[in-house]
């Protein structure tokens, strides 16, 4: 099939790759000519596991191409999916006008039907402003559809996801492009959930936030096993062998972060206000997100009683494992709240510490994580990264002013850690942790 993608972002680029390994023949278009740019010349604007290979693999077999024209993309193509960007704004609310925007764009290219593919995250009812969006600057005055089609792609494991997906949600306000979307999904064997377009977008908000719930429950349970002396970890493998509740997002850690889950959760939250609906369930969750950052900090000062010039080594700065992203990253937070206590910081990441020097300055970056200990008062665990299992921590030992590891993803045993002479700062194992 024909399709086009706006937006070459981690949606948009994951989506047209996928789209394209499965035989469509698909056009990404995005705004940005440098990224365009790049594309072209065989780069990635992002790293997402096994991403480039498919890129390479498409474009080279011409089922994949890269342009900065939307009207091209239209015109050459039957659906069009939109994977713009949909930032958060100071009230929670979202922003949609790069979602009008391409809803104006497409408008004035069409000259013949077309389904029009809202993918990125939007608050319920946005479907209905597209289609009127469209109506209205559509000179041709040609039929159209316009579909909810919202992804579920986590970072760093993004096109094992889109492969082998756990369902496919298309909303529709008709029946008409029913069979085309089955189509486009029928190579991933997949379950397609057929509803109506206010249900499609309510349901990527409340699936997003129920997770946050979940990670917010497992961090509150935490805080009584520190009380207690209970095992955080214990409890949730205890917990995760109810098939009713499963195991997934029962990590105890800094909190949730990225582009995702924040967001959608501030935006669930503003568009049941909007109803008229107060959803305090939903604010307990960020008030539980935002207070694990804070005893994770007051362990850290605890522990180290002054912070002011001391030094750190941070290790992590993605907001989670096998992305480069550092969008509303737990470990920059941290990073940022250590420097206003007046810390010197070293700091390592395997793949996001690029990205990370646009919002993180005035600190030392380390190519080798092994090194990060050398000086430092104590070392600091901020991503989960399975290489940071792998740290030599006897090096870390002898580098470390003090032998002191706080751990805010638990990726080791606390009675090997002690073993080794450290003091050893975890999240939710035993008092103290």
């Amino acid at each position: 099939m024909k399709l086009t993608i706006i937006g070459t972002g981690y949606v948009g680029l994951v989506t047209g790759t996928c789209f394209a390994e499965v035989g469509h023949q698909v056009i990404c278009v995005d705004k940005d000519p440098e990224k365009i740019k790049l594309l072209l010349e065989g780069g990635m604007p992002i790293y997402e596991p096994g991403l480039d290979e498919l890129v390479r693999k498409n474009v080279n077999a011409g089922r994949l191409q890269f342009t900065t024209s939307t009207g091209e993309g239209v015109e050459r193509s039957d659906i069009i999916f939109i994977a713009v960007p949909t930032p958060p704004q100071p009230d929670g609310s979202v922003d949609l006008s790069f979602i009008e925007t391409v809803s104006r764009e497409i408008a004035s290219s069409m000259t013949a039907y077309k389904i029009i593919v809202d993918k990125s995250t939007v608050p319920v009812k946005t479907g209905e402003k597209v289609a009127e969006t469209i109506n209205r600057y559509c000179k041709a005055k040609v039929d159209f559809d316009v579909v909810s089609n919202p992804e579920f792609l986590r970072e760093g494991f993004a096109v094992g996801d889109f492969m082998k997906p756990d369902r496919v949600v298309v909303g529709v306000a008709s029946q008409r492009p029913v069979q085309a979307m089955k189509d486009v999904y029928t190579p991933y064997n997949a379950p397609i959930v057929v509803t109506d377009i206010n249900s499609a977008e309510l349901i990527k908000h409340a699936a997003n936030s129920f997770l946050a719930l979940k990670i917010s429950y497992i961090n509150a349970v935490s805080v009584l096993c520190e009380l207690s002396g209970a095992n955080v970890q214990e409890v949730a493998a205890g917990m995760g062998m109810d098939t009713r509740i499963g195991r997934q997002f029962l990590d105890a850690s800094l909190g949730f972060g990225g582009s995702c889950f924040p967001k959608d959760l501030s935006a669930f939250i503003k568009i049941s206000e909007q109803l008229g609906y107060e959803f305090g369930l939903l604010k307990e969750v960020q008030k539980i997100n935002a207070t694990q950052m804070d005893r994770f900090v007051k362990k850290i000062s605890e522990t180290m009683w002054v912070l002011k010039g001391k030094k750190l080594g941070i290790l992590g700065l993605a907001f989670k494992q096998n992305t480069d992203d550092v969008r509303m990253s737990p470990a920059i937070e941290l990073c940022q709240r250590l420097q206003q206590e007046g810390v010197i910081l070293r700091v390592h990441d395997p793949r996001a510490m690029d990205k990370a020097k646009a919002v993180l300055t005035d600190v030392t970056y380390v190519s080798d994580m092994n090194e990060v200990a050398e000086g430092c008062d104590a070392l600091v665990i901020a991503t989960e990264w399975p290489e940071f299992k792998q740290l030599d921590l006897e090096r870390a030992r002898k580098n470390l002013t003090h032998p002191i590891l706080f751990d805010g993803r638990n990726l080791f045993n606390v009675d090997e850690m002690e073993k080794l002479g450290f003091l050893y700062k975890s999240i939710g194992r035993g008092q103290g942790a």
